[in-house]
């Protein structure tokens, strides 16, 4: 298993489009591990000094990529300094020198190459313990501890052969989703994504043994080999897709899409739904606003020549609703067009403060209590000014909104740091009536509203400028005790 899984994983990362050097780094440690794996395995079946060779070959290529790979890990700030990778290179090309002459054959050279092996491996454990104690407390400390409790669970099950291979195969597999999912910051989200694997090699399995019971008449296979074999078609699956999509692809171009699954399609089909939507929307627009600016005009002139007080207030109501709907068709259109962001880098406490200013400078606060707690020292944020203006403003008149009777609203922004790059944080919190779970789910659907006269677009709106910012946004409520929302921004790498 460790084998398949170590070249499982090699291939994974090496027909990505990214190839960082981390991701190169590991997939080459990966190999060696599969190769020496693969061929203790096999020498106990075949009794061929071939695979021996291989055995000991794979375990001499390990010390010198686990070096390579530990400094690109923890990005060259570790004790291990680059000679020390070009010396383990070395020591492990004499050694290999050495299988090609008679001393292959004494009795003690693998228990020499394993102490070597063995040394390294400990000594980049202990370079990255003492990595992670000079780091300061934040996100990427936590994922570095998450690979220090793996690496210590490997280690307190050396002596159990095999179970050490169990454990650096989830090792393998765990630490592959730490380096290519760095967005995964918390352990759950990365054993959840890891448990959505174990689930689904655990359908087949489960599958295999019904159907066993039924037909089987000789002793099924064990629980613990069929689940493996389960497991490693499961993430090999995505690798061989790729693969057979660039060969099939080269072959038959017209086949794009023969590997997408009916999910996929689906979210095929909204992108295109979201394309015709914006080449309508301009259209639609202007069809219905001149019929509505004549509309206006007529009510305006028939205004000024009637005498009747009841019928001015009909022409006014007329001419109100002509603007409301106006309103409607203008956030229809901000909604539907594509975004392209003016992104330069600007201080996101100025644009709070003007937008909270905006609404104070115009009484629309009433008896609403407006208090900042912004962060001084925030990196600058890449952003379109006048659209995380218009998010601030949208948020915080709808949390005003939700305070007829008073209360207070809250700004806060706040500093996430990650090795990954820092990002600014910003709450807008308000003690108003708050949102049923069932609405809350539907917040950012376009046209979905709670008032009475909404539209229900403006939530939909700033859900999608957040976007366009390579941001997130997310909101908590509690009936009766307040809403705040949540959104973060990535600032300047």
């Amino acid at each position: 298993m460790l084998t398949a899984v170590g070249i499982t994983v090699s291939v994974a990362l090496i027909i990505n489009k990214k190839r960082e050097p981390l991701h190169l780094s590991f997939a080459a440690l990966c190999l060696a591990i599969a190769f020496h794996k693969g061929g203790a395995f096999f020498n106990p079946i075949f009794h061929d000094g071939g695979w021996l060779f291989v055995e000991q070959l794979g375990l001499l290529a390990i010390p010198p990529l686990t070096i390579k790979f530990s400094r690109d890990f923890c990005e060259e700030q570790t004790l291990i300094r680059k000679r020390d990778v070009r010396s383990a290179l070395l020591i492990s090309i004499g050694f290999a020198a050495v299988l090609f002459t008679p001393f292959a054959g004494w009795k003690h050279m693998g228990t020499f190459i394993y102490l070597y092996a063995d040394a390294v491996l400990l000594l980049c454990y202990l370079s990255l313990v003492a990595y992670v104690k000079k780091r300061a407390a934040g996100v990427e400390k936590k994922r570095l501890l998450y690979l220090i409790i793996a690496c210590t669970a490997a280690i307190a099950t050396y002596s159990i052969q095999p179970l050490f291979n169990l454990v650096v195969a989830g090792m393998l597999y765990f630490i592959l989703i730490m380096i290519t999912h760095p967005h995964l910051t918390e352990l759950h989200d990365i054993m959840t994504r890891a448990l959505v694997i174990l689930i689904v090699a655990l359908f087949p399995t489960v599958v295999f043994y019904l159907v066993i019971g039924f037909f089987g008449k000789g002793p099924a296979p064990t629980f613990t080999l069929v689940f493996m074999v389960s497991f490693l078609i499961v993430i090999a699956i995505g690798p061989f897709q790729v693969v057979l999509k660039r060969l099939l692809t080269k072959i038959y171009p017209e086949i794009k899409d023969v590997f997408t699954s009916p999910y996929d399609m689906d979210e095929k089909l909204e992108r295109e739904k979201a394309m015709l939507l914006e080449k309508m929307a301009p259209v639609l627009a202007h069809e219905i606003r001149n019929p509505l600016g004549s509309i206006k005009g007529a009510a305006q002139v028939l205004r000024s020549e009637v005498e009747s007080e009841g019928h001015r207030k009909l022409l006014d109501v007329i001419t109100e609703e002509v603007n409301r709907l106006n309103r409607v068709v203008s956030q229809f259109l901000e909604y539907a067009r594509p975004y392209a962001p003016d992104l330069r880098p600007r201080p996101i406490n100025a644009v709070i403060e003007k937008a909270l200013a905006l609404v104070e400078a115009n009484g629309i606060s009433g008896h609403v209590h407006i208090q900042l707690e912004l962060h001084p020292h925030l990196p600058a944020v890449p952003m379109d000014q006048e659209q995380i203006h218009q998010v601030i403003l949208n948020i915080a008149l709808n949390a005003i909104e939700a305070m007829p009777e008073g209360g207070t609203l809250t700004v806060r922004t706040v500093r996430i740091e990650s090795d990954a790059g820092d990002a600014v944080g910003i709450s807008i919190r308000d003690t108003g009536l708050g949102i049923r779970s069932e609405a809350l789910k539907q917040i950012f659907t376009p046209f979905f509203t709670t008032r009475e006269r909404g539209v229900g677009l403006g939530l939909a709106v700033c859900q999608r400028i957040i976007r366009s910012h390579g941001g997130r946004i997310r909101v908590k409520s509690i009936p009766g005790q307040g809403t705040i929302f949540y959104i973060r921004l990535e600032t300047v790498q």
